[in-house]
């Protein structure tokens, strides 16, 4: 009826865009690629061996995201750097450990092996003195 279809036949103009399309796309994944493994080269440069951790460890929880469930125990400054131990109770991944944490600390029970050291006990034949209060004019501190 009034209707034809396209012209069935080579378009040279076509076919040479779609060459440089495919050239431009082949270059760009060179390029990606070659970026990308100069990108892991510095970044794994920065990163160091992860420890071994097992269930049953003993390991201690940074409190640098704990800060805002121990305001009004210490002035921040003074407060301490790591709590614990604590015990791992599950390996969730690699670098995902479950802890035996109390149920003071609300926090998610999988943490990051970026917030946990292994525990180092005291060596023997150290001892942990407490220390008697100090006493000025008849108050204790």
């Amino acid at each position: 009826m009034g209707f034809e279809g396209r012209k069935k036949g080579k378009y040279a103009g076509a076919e040479k865009f779609v060459e440089k399309m495919k050239k431009i796309q082949e270059e760009a994944k060179v390029a990606l690629s070659k970026v990308q493994e100069e990108i892991k080269k510095y970044m794994d440069r920065k990163r160091g061996e992860v420890d071994d951790y097992k269930v049953g460890d003993l390991v201690i929880l940074s409190t640098k995201d704990l800060k805002y469930q121990m305001v009004g125990r210490r002035i921040e400054k003074l407060m301490e750097k790591f709590v614990g131990p604590y015990k791992v109770k599950k390996i969730v991944l690699s670098n995902v450990m479950e802890l035996e944490l109390p149920s003071a600390i609300k926090i998610h029970l999988a943490v990051n092996v970026s917030r946990i050291y292994k525990y180092i006990g005291q060596v023997e034949g150290q001892k942990k003195e407490q220390l008697a209060p100090v006493i000025i004019k008849g108050e204790e501190e």
